[in-house]
C-alpha cells in the first residue's frame, strides 16, 4: 500500500440496488475508523442501458498520524489509476474494463456473476445475450486479483439488498485499512445485536456471507475455477430424472437435453403427449445414425431436435398461462422478490386481455374458424380485458378452473394445426438428414425461429416452413449448398424482425421471397375537435 496516495475505488450499481447507500456506508466506516475519505457519484440512465457509478477515495493513513494535515482528493476516476472496481453486474464490470479503468498490474475486481439483460440484448430476435464466459475471461485478464460470485443470490438468501453484499465483499478483500468491526458498527447503526431492526439484521447477514466468500482463499479459488469453467450453455439438471425405459432408447450425449424436453412436455400435457415427443425423436435418431454411423458428431442433430421440438410442442396458450400463474412456486417467488415476512399480506393482480383467437384455439376447427372469421370482420378485434387478483379465493379459483381445461386442448383447433406444422418440419429434417447430415442439422436449427406468442409466433412458423419448403429441396443444388443457404436465411430471419433481410437471403439463394400477408384496413371514426 502506498501511504502517500489515496486508495481509489469505483462502485458500479444498477438502479434500485443501493449504490448510494453503499457509498455512504464506506464514508461513514472510514470516519468511524479515523480515516479521511471523499465520494462523488455519476448518475446513470434508465431502461438498463447503463449504471450509476460512485467514486471513492480513502487516504490510508489515520488522521491522527497526519499532524493536522488534510489529504487532497480528486473528484473523478482516472483510467488506469484505480485500485479496485466493485460491480453488481457482470456486463457493467466489462464496460468499465473497456473504458480502460482496470489494469492487470493494479486493479482488484469484485463483481457479481449475475446478469441483468440490457435493452439491446432483449431486442434481439435470437439469443442476444452476451457470452458470460468471455466476460469472465475479460475480468481475469484485466485484473491483478478478482473475486466473482453471484451477489444477487447472496442478497436473496440473506433477505437484503445487493449493497450490503458489496460492502461485505469490499471488507473481505482487505482493500481498505478498516477492521471488520468498523463495517458492522456502521451497518448496524451502532446498536447492540439484540436491538437491531429487521432490515439492519438482514444487511449484516448479507455482509457476513459476502465477507466469508471473498475472505477465504480456499473457497474463493474453488468458486472462481467453477465460474470460469461454467458457461450459460451448460444444460441445467431436470427437475425429474429421465425414466430408465426412455433413457435406454437414446445415447448418453442426448440425455441431458432429452430429460429437460421430456419433463417440459410431460408437465405441459400428459404422459401420452410426452411419449409422442419421444417417438418423434426416435425417428430423428434413426435418421442421424444412418447419416453418421460412427457418431463422429456426437448426436448433435438429435440433441438440437430434443430442444426445439419440446419448445414447439409446449406452445403457449391461455391454459398454459393460467396454469403457470396459479402455481404455488410462483407465489413463493413473488414473496421472496418483495421480501415479504411471515404474516405480511401480499396482493398480486394479473392482467389479461385474451381475444377471439385465444378462445377459438380451444374449440373444434369448424366453430373456431367461424369465430375467427367473425373477429376479422369487426372494425376492431374483440378482446376481454381482465384483472385477476391471484391472491384472492375467487381469482385463484378462476385461474385453476382455466388451467384445468388442459384436456380440452387436444380437441382444440390450434392443437391440431400445431401438430400438422410440427410434422411438416419433422419430415423436412428427416428427409434432409437422410440426404446429408449437415442439411438435416441446419433444418433442425431452424426451430430457433419459433418463439413468442401471437403474431410473433405465427411469423416465426411461417418463416421456418417457407425456408424448409423452398431451400431444403432445391432441385439441381448440392446438399452442402442448400445447408449453407438455410443457415444464411435463418440468421437473416433472427437479425431482422421486419423480414427484409430474410427475403433478400431467400432471393439471393434462388428461392422466392415470402408472400405478402394481407392486412385488413380498419377505418376509425375521428372525434370532432372540441370548439373553444
Amino acid at each position: 500500500m502506498n501511504r502517500t496516495q489515496p486508495i481509489t475505488l469505483l462502485v458500479c450499481a444498477l438502479g434500485g440496488e443501493g449504490g448510494g447507500v453503499l457509498t455512504e456506508w464506506l464514508v461513514d466506516v472510514a470516519r468511524h475508523a479515523g480515516f479521511a475519505a471523499q465520494s462523488t457519484s455519476i448518475p446513470g440512465v434508465a431502461q438498463r442501458t447503463g449504471a450509476t457509478t460512485y467514486y471513492l477515495e480513502v487516504f490510508p493513513v489515520p488522521l491522527a498520524e497526519l499532524g493536522g494535515r488534510r489529504p487532497v482528493f480528486s473528484l473523478s476516476p482516472v483510467p488506469g489509476a484505480l485500485d479496485a472496481i466493485v460491480s453488481s453486474e457482470l456486463l457493467e464490470t466489462a464496460r468499465q474494463i473497456g473504458n480502460g479503468m482496470s489494469t492487470p498490474e493494479r486493479t482488484l475486481l469484485i463483481s457479481s456473476s449475475s446478469r441483468t439483460l440490457t435493452t439491446a440484448e432483449r431486442m434481439q430476435l435470437g439469443d442476444g445475450r452476451t457470452d458470460s464466459g468471455r466476460l469472465l475471461d475479460l475480468v481475469k485478464h484485466f485484473s491483478r486479483e478478482h473475486h466473482v460470485f453471484d451477489m444477487g443470490a447472496v442478497a436473496r438468501d440473506a433477505g437484503t439488498v445487493v449493497s450490503a453484499v458489496m460492502l461485505g465483499a469490499i471488507a473481505g478483500s482487505g482493500l481498505l485499512p478498516f477492521p471488520r468491526e468498523a463495517y458492522e458498527h456502521v451497518v448496524g447503526g451502532g446498536k447492540a445485536p439484540e436491538k437491531l431492526g429487521r432490515m439492519a439484521a438482514a444487511s449484516l447477514r448479507g455482509f457476513a456471507q459476502a465477507f466469508d466468500i471473498v475472505h477465504s482463499p480456499r473457497e474463493q479459488a474453488a468458486m472462481v475455477s467453477r465460474l470460469l469453467a461454467t458457461t450459460e450453455q451448460d444444460a441445467p439438471m431436470a427437475d425429474q430424472p429421465l425414466p430408465p425405459a426412455i433413457a435406454q432408447l437414446f445415447p448418453p450425449p442426448v440425455h441431458a437435453m432429452l430429460s429437460l424436453g421430456y419433463a417440459r412436455v410431460l408437465d405441459y400435457q400428459d404422459a401420452a403427449y410426452a411419449q409422442r415427443y419421444v417417438d418423434r425423436l426416435q425417428h430423428v435418431l434413426a435418421a442421424e445414425r444412418a447419416a453418421d454411423p460412427a457418431a463422429t458428431r456426437g448426436f448433435a442433430l438429435t440433441t438440437e431436435m430434443a430442444r426445439w421440438l419440446a419448445l414447439w410442442m409446449a406452445f403457449d396458450d391461455i391454459v398454459r398461462v393460467a396454469e403457470l400463474k396459479s402455481r404455488g412456486s410462483r407465489a413463493q417467488r413473488v414473496h421472496r422478490e418483495v421480501r415479504a415476512a411471515d404474516g405480511d399480506i401480499v396482493k398480486v393482480y394479473d392482467h389479461f386481455k385474451p381475444g377471439a383467437p385465444e378462445f377459438a384455439a380451444l374449440l373444434p376447427a369448424p366453430l373456431a374458424h367461424r369465430i375467427t372469421a367473425w373477429d376479422r370482420r369487426r372494425a376492431t378485434p374483440w378482446a376481454m380485458p381482465l384483472k385477476v387478483g391471484s391472491h384472492s379465493v375467487v381469482g385463484m379459483a378462476s385461474l385453476r378452473l382455466l388451467a384445468s381445461l388442459r384436456w380440452l386442448r387436444r380437441r382444440g383447433s390450434r392443437f391440431t394445426e400445431e401438430q400438422v406444422l410440427i410434422e411438416r418440419w419433422l419430415a423436412a429434417v428427416l428427409q434432409g438428414t437422410r440426404e446429408d447430415w449437415h442439411l438435416g442439422h441446419q433444418i433442425a436449427l431452424c426451430g430457433r425461429l419459433i418463439k413468442g406468442y401471437g403474431s410473433t409466433n405465427e411469423r416465426g412458423k411461417n418463416n421456418l416452413l417457407h425456408v424448409a419448403d423452398h431451400l431444403a429441396a432445391q432441385p439441381g443444388t448440392s446438399a452442402a449448398a442448400r445447408a449453407e443457404a438455410i443457415a444464411a436465411a435463418r440468421e437473416a430471419a433472427l437479425a431482422d424482425d421486419a423480414g427484409k433481410a430474410l427475403d433478400a437471403a431467400l432471393v439471393r439463394h434462388g428461392a422466392p421471397a415470402r408472400p405478402v400477408q394481407a392486412q385488413p384496413i380498419r377505418w376509425m371514426k375521428r372525434r370532432p375537435a372540441a370548439t373553444p
